[in-house]
């Protein structure tokens, strides 16, 4: 392993896992928590959970992808199979973030009175928690191929 490839390998493994884990823990603890909550609760809850998260995770997944298909092209042998599809299941997770949770989050976000939500509002929890959970899966498998591309280099 050169010393590129070394300081890709952690860079990778702290995005992907940064990645893997934020999404595990919103649909392992915050999940369950908006589901229990009031529906204007709810409206509120998710404007303030969002407002740091947003700007942030795009970032940390977009790096991670980059950096892990940099190493695809780096990397030799097992390494190099590993790195493309751990990049292209990141790119899974950016896709289903932003084509399908951020659409979902701007309608949340677009109620400006929690207290007076509309009487023909769908309720988005349901569909949110689904797109979530494959994205969440998606980043749990990119993670786990990552870390078998760092130690195959």
């Amino acid at each position: 392993m050169t010393g590129l490839e070394a300081v890709l390998g952690v860079a990778a493994l702290l995005g992907s896992g940064v990645t893997a884990g934020v999404l595990f823990a919103v649909a392992l603890s915050v999940l369950p928590a908006l589901f229990a909550m009031e529906t204007g609760t709810y409206v509120y809850a998710h404007k303030l959970l969002g407002r740091n998260w947003d700007p942030t995770m795009p970032v940390i997944v977009l790096t991670s992808t980059v950096v892990t298909a940099v190493l695809a092209v780096v990397g030799d042998g097992a390494a190099r199979a590993l790195f493309a599809v751990a990049a292209v299941l990141l790119l899974g997770v950016s896709g289903v973030s932003h084509l399908c949770n951020v659409p979902i989050n701007r309608r949340v976000k677009s109620i400006t009175d929690p207290t007076d939500i509309p009487a023909d509002w769908e309720d988005p929890r349901p569909l949110w928690r689904r797109w979530h959970l494959l994205r969440t899966l998606l980043a749990v498998t990119a993670l786990a191929v990552t870390a078998a591309g760092v130690t195959s280099l």
